[in-house]
């Protein structure tokens, strides 16, 4: 499961795309817990497919590990390397949630994508696979859906 690091306490290049992005694993040191890891990027940003123009979104990752966490530099790289990748936001958030979800199988995932508004409508995305164990408290997303100026 766990490979050598090659990122983490390197100085490394932002990857190209989301394609060339390394998503590093690490041991679970509680295999035999459960409980929740949470990753919040709220300055997540995208290319519109259509217009090339950005889309920024507010990311929510909860996950519940097996046997190993993702890495959390690799992350931030891979979601990074999204910065000059178009595509429609359900393609970017089933993409990252299927990408963390190969990478280390855990017993539980669930992403949450709020991208705020494309052509006056904003579009929230969220997935999840597996299931909770039972006992486990998983948080609110505590995301205010996006309202506008007023």
């Amino acid at each position: 499961m766990p490979r050598k690091l090659t990122q983490l306490g390197r100085r490394v290049p932002l990857p190209r795309s989301p394609e060339d992005a390394k998503l590093e694993v690490v041991a679970n040191p509680h295999p035999g817990s459960n409980y929740v890891v949470r990753f919040t990027a709220p300055e997540f940003t995208c290319l519109c497919p259509v217009t090339g123009q950005p889309d920024f979104a507010h990311l929510v990752i909860d996950c519940c590990p097996a046997k190993g966490l993702i890495e959390s530099k690799s992350l931030k790289l891979f979601l990074s390397s999204f910065r000059n990748h178009a595509a429609f936001h359900e393609d970017t958030t089933l993409l990252i949630a299927k990408r963390v979800t190969a990478a280390i199988k855990p017993k539980y995932l669930r992403i949450a994508g709020y991208l705020y508004p494309r052509g006056g409508i904003p579009i929230d995305v969220f997935w999840q696979t597996g299931r909770l164990p039972p006992g486990v408290w998983l948080p609110d997303l505590e995301v205010e859906p996006y309202r506008g100026r007023g």
